[in-house]
């Protein structure tokens, strides 16, 4: 079976560089595979991608060996077993709020008897190879998102879930759930110390963690703290900004019209 290198580079007790797609297009996504990351976020929840346009973007991904990950829109077990199938090595799952949520995230990535994931891996054969099955309990990747206060408060018992691998920190929420609004790179003490307790609490139960940064130098305070799947902003981001900047250096140079 293809080797899901996320899990490799934890082992070897590195951080992964992850990558944001929201963009729904095959050659933006084959572009930023080819960008240097480590690992590929197609965003379903907040970004346009549906199931139309993830196997595309899946096969530009597959140009690389780049491990494509996908955030599903919510903790849905169809939606999740359907982009497994399309060849997904990783879900992200948004808004788990305690153990409960945890266990049927999981059971939804996993095979009979580890979990309750239904057999029909139409595209991941092709990705995997054909011993896919026989090896995706311990291939696939499971990330739960902790962004709420019902999450900080059962975080134990979230980390606790036979087969999680990992929780990401959804910064915008997280910060909302704890009255400081929406924002990627945190400074208000009340939520960096719950960024630190969720870091803290995973790498302690052996888990990895993650978090959505805004810039490369939060990032790699992040990476200090202890994250080990850092992402920083995405590819509409760096595109609109990457233009603006093109167009505003411009203006400056060009003669006042008349």
């Amino acid at each position: 079976m293809r080797e899901n290198r996320v899990r490799s580079i934890w082992e070897g007790g590195g951080v992964v560089l992850n990558g944001w797609l929201h963009v729904p297009s095959s050659f933006s996504a084959e572009v930023m595979a080819h960008a240097g990351y480590d690992s590929l976020t197609i965003d379903l929840q907040h970004g346009p991608p549906d199931m139309g346009s993830v196997i595309p973007m899946l096969q530009a991904i597959s140009t690389t060996d780049v491990v494509p990950f996908a955030r599903v829109n919510w903790n849905d077990p169809g939606t999740i077993m359907k982009l497994l199938d399309a060849g997904c090595y990783g879900i992200i799952c948004p808004m788990i709020e305690g153990r409960e949520d945890a266990e049927a995230f999981v059971g939804a990535c996993r095979y009979p008897p580890e979990g309750y994931r239904s057999y029909g891996p139409f595209r991941a054969n092709l990705y995997g190879g054909p011993d896919y099955a026989a090896n995706a309990n311990e291939a696939v990747v499971t990330v739960a998102m902790i962004e709420t206060r019902e999450a900080l408060e059962d975080l134990e018992g979230i980390l606790s879930v036979p087969g999680l691998d990992a929780v990401f920190v959804g910064p915008s929420d997280l910060g909302q759930a704890l009255g400081h609004g929406p924002g990627m790179d945190r400074e208000e003490p009340e939520v960096v110390e719950a960024i630190v307790r969720v870091v803290g609490a995973a790498r302690d139960k052996g888990l990895a963690a993650g978090i959505f940064t805004g810039s490369t130098g939060y990032a790699g305070r992040m990476i200090e703290a202890g994250f080990n799947f850092v992402n920083v902003s995405s590819d509409v981001r760096f595109l609109a900004d990457g233009a603006s900047a093109a167009a505003a250096a411009l203006r400056e140079k060009r003669p006042p019209e008349r």
